[in-house]
């Protein structure tokens, strides 16, 4: 594996506390399992980010060889790699996925903020 890929790899899962490798972006998810996923952390208010590798064949390898996990997507939490929504769902049920969140993110988070249309 490339020493720049996994470099890359690593900024980026430092730059964000929750990184989820898949297919597609979390406005245009491009697989059903990563589809799932951003609805799953969209349901949970935390911001994260979607970094897309279908066509990274490289970055996919090298993803797969650090984590010993074949499939897409990847879920990374304050720097530690989760799996994907089979691991994190049971994870969210038992509270175990909030306590991890918050110790990420200092706290629960925000409110959403509501908003009035004047039509």
């Amino acid at each position: 594996m490339p020493e720049e890929l996994k470099e890359e790899i690593a900024r980026e899962v430092a730059s964000t506390r929750i990184v989820v490798y898949g297919k597609g972006t979390k406005m245009a998810p491009r697989c059903g399992f990563t589809l799932e996923t951003v609805e799953f952390f969209n349901g949970l208010g935390y911001p994260f980010e979607v970094i897309d590798v279908l066509e990274n064949l490289p970055k996919r390898e090298a993803l797969s060889e650090m984590t010993d996990w074949p499939t897409l997507p990847k879920v990374f939490i304050n720097g530690k790699f989760y799996g994907d929504t089979d691991i994190l769902a049971p994870m969210a049920a038992s509270g175990e996925l909030k306590t991890t969140l918050e110790e990420a993110f200092g706290g629960a988070p925000a409110a959403p903020k509501t908003t009035i249309n004047l039509r």
